[in-house]
């Protein structure tokens, strides 16, 4: 992780929010701007702290971006998202369970779970004519295959 330790990993964590242990059973967040961290065996529940997310900015309030530039670009120096092979990605429906056996495994070092990407924050994102940031469109479920015709009068 940067050469960091997992103490001063969480201590540089805590300059953007607020970190709080919740032990190793699975931890999910709940609400926007809340996050999840798996780092040797121990969920932490991650807070953005105020001034970290932009309210009036439909990019800047997502929590992709609270995570982009707090602890993925500030600490740990990843700035690709779509590039670095020190990032992946899993998909919602694999769960947090898929987190924590990637950690445990020794395949990663630590793994975030985010507050779900709204409809609304999807909305306002089209309204404003801007794209949304990578692995921020993964949508279950899924639709089906085809292509469905609503015949309009």
């Amino acid at each position: 992780m940067n050469n960091l330790s997992d103490s001063d990993f969480l201590i540089s964590l805590g300059r953007s929010f607020e970190v709080t242990p919740m032990g190793p059973e699975i931890y999910t967040p709940g609400a926007l701007h809340e996050f999840s961290l798996y780092l040797s065996g121990k969920w932490y529940k991650l807070v953005a702290r105020k001034g970290t997310f932009d309210d009036n900015d439909p990019i800047g309030v997502l929590d992709v971006t609270v995570l982009s530039k707090y602890v993925l670009d500030k600490i740990l120096n990843i700035t690709d998202l779509r590039t670095s092979k020190r990032i992946d990605f899993v998909g919602g429906i694999r769960g947090l369970g898929e987190l924590k056996r990637r950690v445990d495994s020794g395949e990663m070092k630590a793994a975030f779970a985010l507050y779900p990407v709204s409809m609304q924050q999807l909305i306002d994102i089209a309204d404003t004519g801007h794209i949304m940031p990578p692995k921020t469109t993964w949508f279950e479920p899924k639709l089906r295959s085809g292509l469905v015709i609503h015949e309009l009068d």
